[in-house]
């Protein structure tokens, strides 16, 4: 089968408050907005788009899936947004280790109840 997909162009959240969703991407987690328009706000994430919208119909209207954000050191990210009073679901914690590499994991929460996640990828010492 020849190949289909060849990545992804970006990821869609729904959000009620743009003006509140901007500040909180933008402000709170740092990433850079492209342009928005009155429904919808697009900002980059190291060569990935998000587009914040507001929900055209009312079946898009639903919490949107998980977006993992990589940060170089989960414990001082999640220190630096929690000043920024960013809500936390629980504290970072290893979700996995993979022969020399742990995976770590901090759930939050937008201002519109969607769930993400900072995520990082720890190389541990012999």
């Amino acid at each position: 089968m020849e190949k289909i997909i060849q990545r992804i162009g970006q990821v869609s959240i729904p959000v009620h408050n743009m003006k509140g969703a901007i500040e909180f991407y933008e402000t709170k987690l740092g990433l850079q907005q492209l342009f928005s328009t009155d429904n919808m706000a697009f900002f980059d994430c190291n060569g990935i788009r998000l587009l914040l919208s507001i929900p055209e119909k009312e079946e898009f209207d639903h919490p949107s899936s998980i977006v993992y954000f990589q940060v170089e050191n989960i414990h001082q990210s999640f220190d630096n947004l929690v000043t920024e009073d960013v809500t936390f679901v629980g504290k970072p914690h290893m979700a996995a280790k993979m022969g020399q590499t742990e995976t770590w994991m901090a759930f939050f929460k937008d201002p519109d109840g969607n769930t993400h996640a900072l995520m990082s990828e720890v190389q541990i010492e012999s």
